[in-house]
């Protein structure tokens, strides 16, 4: 086991070696290359914040990885092993990822050591505005240069306060709210926002169940509905993620697997239930209605048609990758399989959806957020009404002809109420993200049905989005 644990490459260097799997598949120019893959630049910052009587001192890091397009965008993430590489690791990633799905943005990525747990909300905000005041003097909180968002450890809380320092800074920019997305709705935020991550999982699923080809590639057939699921980490996207696809596609979620254990049911598990369990209980022990395991990762490996790993990088690596039996994996995480488990999956046949695409749909609807600041006006707002009013004339004018040829149909109601109402911001952001996906998958599917050279999604997910990385320098005159 010792060996595979030596074997095994970082998070950076999984990137790497996707990267360079990817690149020799293309033709681009000497030094384009290099260009596309280095990481631009990373600020480390320590800062002191005086807490309970007396100074202590924060490291964190913003990494700027591509301005090939700006703003970048990028995740800030409260955890107490963030360093440097794994930083740019992830500001690489969301180059490729905001390539991928067409989102006008370079990759960022920010990250603070620290446990967030061990601080009461007052204290939490003070470390963080004194990290936005050292990020945003140095521009690298900007809305035209560098966008953060949530990720591990923070959420709209956390984004509402760097919103209003990055505000009291600079007191004449009418832009101030999208120097950052992920805010609450109160606060200049989106409606669908939270649930943006895990929605796109479900968009993601879904367009791969749509195309028989693919189904093959993974030995399944059928639709979504039925299928058994295991999530791995019930924090904000497993849950969407979890919820929607038994809620609305028909699945059966039969594991959760949280920090002190796994939840297992055959017949499957109330997310929902499990979700209020862990929010007042701190975890899943306890739980009444499922087997309840201390050892979680063995969970990893049960019989399943889809595994969703949505909580950390590694989980599935050299020393389980062989006995993980899900002939679908969806990253729903940031590099939830490193490369040598990969190899191992690739060979076995597993078809891997990968991260740069399935988790996308947090920085897709922070695209919408940005667009939403820079417009000043709800998505929406202009248009709801007229179109509830042009669906008016269609039903009147349809109930006028029933009345006046003596046939006697009337509409159901459930269809007039459907009809009738114009789409709202939640709708109009769902869709927008359903639209995204989509295409994105279709740019993906295409490469890999179409080379011979490429048997993996991940590969042609890179081939697409370093191909637009390129183009975009390549119009710019690098």
């Amino acid at each position: 086991m010792n060996q595979a644990v030596k074997a095994e490459p970082s998070f950076r260097e999984s990137v790497d070696l996707m990267f360079n799997r990817a690149v020799a598949l293309m033709d681009l120019a000497p030094g384009l290359e290099e260009k596309i893959r280095v990481c631009n630049s990373t600020y480390t910052v320590r800062f002191g914040v005086r807490l309970r009587g007396r100074m202590q001192t924060f490291t964190g890091y913003r990494s700027v990885h591509s301005e090939h397009m700006e703003p970048v965008k990028g995740g800030i993430r409260y955890a107490p092993n963030v360093h440097q590489d794994e930083v740019e690791a992830l500001a690489a990633l969301m180059t490729y990822k905001c390539a991928l799905v067409e989102a006008p943005f370079g990759g960022s990525k920010g990250g603070l050591r620290i446990d967030p747990r061990q601080y009461d909300e007052h204290e939490l905000e003070l470390i963080t505005r004194r990290f936005a005041y050292e990020l945003a003097k140095r521009d690298l909180i900007h809305p035209s240069q560098n966008v953060p968002a949530p990720d591990m450890g923070t959420g709209e809380r956390e984004m509402a306060w760097i919103a209003d320092q990055y505000a009291r800074m600079n007191t004449t920019d009418i832009n101030a709210r999208a120097c950052v997305t992920g805010k609450p709705l109160n606060a200049g935020g989106i409606a669908g926002r939270v649930e943006a991550t895990g929605r796109g999982v479900q968009y993601a699923l879904r367009e791969f169940f749509r195309d028989e080809r693919d189904m093959t590639k993974a030995g399944l057939t059928g639709s979504l509905n039925g299928k058994r699921v295991i999530v791995q980490g019930l924090g904000n996207v497993g849950y969407h993620a979890a919820k929607f696809l038994m809620e609305e596609d028909g699945c059966v979620i039969t594991g959760i697997i949280e920090r002190d254990g796994a939840l297992f049911n055959p017949n499957g598990l109330d997310v929902e239930a499990v979700h209020n369990w862990i929010t007042g209980h701190g975890g899943v022990t306890g739980f009444p209605d499922a087997a309840h395991t201390a050892e979680g990762a063995s969970v990893l490996e049960e019989e399943c048609d889809i595994l969703i790993p949505a909580a950390l990088e590694g989980v599935i690596n050299l020393t389980n990758a062989e006995r993980i039996k899900a002939p679908l994996i969806i990253e729903a995480a940031n590099g939830p399989i490193t490369a040598g488990a990969d190899d191992i999956l690739r060979q076995k046949g597993t078809v891997i959806i990968p991260d740069m695409y399935s988790n996308a749909g947090g920085v897709t609807v922070s695209y919408f957020e940005w667009v939403k600041n820079l417009s000043h006006i709800r998505f929406g707002r202009m248009q709801r009404r007229q179109e509830e009013s042009r669906h008016q004339l269609v039903i009147d004018e349809l109930e006028r002809l029933s009345a006046d040829s003596g046939i006697g149909w009337q509409l159901s109601p459930d269809f007039k109420q459907k009809y009738l109402r114009g789409a709202d911001e939640l709708e109009l952001v769902r869709s927008g993200l359903d639209d995204t996906m989509r295409i994105a998958y279709q740019s993906m599917r295409e490469v890999w049905h179409s080379r011979d050279d490429v048997d993996d999604l991940r590969t042609a997910a890179y081939l697409v989005s370093i191909g637009k990385v390129a183009a975009s320098y390549r119009a710019k005159g690098l």
